[in-house]
């Protein structure tokens, strides 16, 4: 099968999650994704190090299908080799402020006066036009000011999620947005500006708690893990372990009942619908604590099952390594890296095509592993490429 994308030439100067994964996903459909990256290493290879050299998992995992390229682009003869790549270039993607894209010459403006239907991918912290336009950020700042983190955990204490959901969300969304620019390139010829923001994530995602707040003004506070529009909707420990319920909706509520055999739930006037039931979900949950305690997660999962009602086992990561349904998928692929004391199980694509290519089809770079290999595809010499590695540019 051929790939969507297949043809299509991606410089990733990306850096950590947002647009290393939104180059990855290009990656995915079939674009040629050339990672570049500093001459010693960028930083976010060395995340939560997992191989002997230092590179990390997250690397692992954002920069499958990738060819490596190390470059110093602030160098003269470095921004010309920016120049010819994106001569053969169709996307550039960048996580950086504008100021430090413009010192770049990775700028739209820039670009353009090289390549006038190239495509650029900007993603940042805070997104332009406001006052926050060159701070730096991370995820967990995107969650905190969204108000999401405000709502996690407990009233006393805010509580930031342990795996970054905004850099991924706007990888995602960046990601659209790079697919609808190529879309409208092949109606007008011409490329554009995506721009995204890992802010502009957060508040999308937590946008039905800010309506809720501005029209209603609820000012909710942090509840753990019990859900505060519906019930039951909580974590229960159970003899061996944890399991996590959630029940949206009349019918499953009145499933819920007839499990736990007891009817006069659906009489009681502070159960009347989700947001009645959410509002007194302590005593819900309650209940649902004390059946919960009596069973196993295997016995309190298979019940809840026949009860149709959802739920889900607390696993840590082993045991999420371990679940058959899983393994059974085969979407956490086994690949090797120089220098892992074992293979890696990196996630797959997040979805599939029925008549095309979609996937994982080799391992992430080590550092400048197919540098001499791009080099040569824009035209330098043996000898252009020695010395472009004397003087540090590569």
């Amino acid at each position: 099968m051929a790939a969507v994308l297949d043809g299509v030439r991606v410089l990733d100067f990306g850096r950590y999650i947002a647009g290393p994964f939104c180059a990855a996903l290009l990656a995915d459909l079939g674009a040629d994704v050339i990672r570049v990256e500093k001459v010693r290493g960028s930083e976010d290879r060395f995340v939560v190090p997992v191989a002997s050299g230092g590179d990390g998992a997250l690397f692992l995992q954002v920069n499958r299908n990738k060819r490596g390229l190390t470059l110093n682009p602030m160098k003269p003869d470095g921004q010309e080799v920016v120049r010819r790549l994106v001569l053969t270039a169709d996307v550039v993607v960048a996580n950086l402020p504008d100021t430090a894209l413009e010192a770049m010459r990775l700028d739209y403006a820039s670009l353009v006066t090289a390549k006038p239907d190239i495509i650029l991918t900007a993603l940042s912290a805070f997104g332009s036009g406001g006052s926050y336009s060159e701070k730096l950020g991370f995820d967990g700042i995107g969650q905190a000011m969204s108000g999401a983190m405000y709502l996690s955990g407990r009233s006393t204490e805010p509580t930031k999620s342990y795996v970054p959901w905004v850099d991924f969300t706007t990888a995602l969304s960046a990601t659209v947005g790079t697919l609808a620019a190529l879309m409208a390139r092949r109606q007008t010829g011409r490329g554009q500006q995506v721009r995204g923001s890992l802010l502009a994530s957060a508040l999308s995602v937590a946008n039905s708690t800010l309506i809720e707040q501005q029209v209603a003004s609820r000012n909710r506070v942090a509840t753990l893990n019990r859900s505060q529009i519906s019930a039951p909707s909580d974590t229960h420990r159970t003899q061996d372990g944890w399991v996590l319920v959630q029940s949206l909706g009349q019918p499953l509520f009145e499933r819920w009942t007839k499990l736990m055999g007891e009817s006069h739930w659906l009489d009681d006037p502070r159960f009347t619908d989700d947001m009645a039931r959410g509002d007194n979900g302590e005593v819900i949950s309650e209940r649902m604590s004390r059946w919960c305690a009596g069973r196993t997660t295997a016995e309190a999962l298979a019940e809840l099952e026949e009860a149709r009602i959802p739920a889900g086992p607390v696993y840590s990561p082993q045991q999420t390594l371990e679940d058959p349904h899983v393994v059974a998928t085969g979407f956490l692929r086994e690949l090797g890296f120089p220098g892992l004391p074992s293979d890696a199980p990196v996630a797959d694509a997040p979805f599939s095509l029925s008549d095309s290519e979609v996937g994982i089809r080799h391992r992430a770079p080590v550092l400048g592993e197919h540098t001499d290999e791009i080099l040569r595809e824009v035209g330098y010499t043996a000898a252009e490429i020695s010395a472009l590695r004397d003087a540090r540019v590569v």
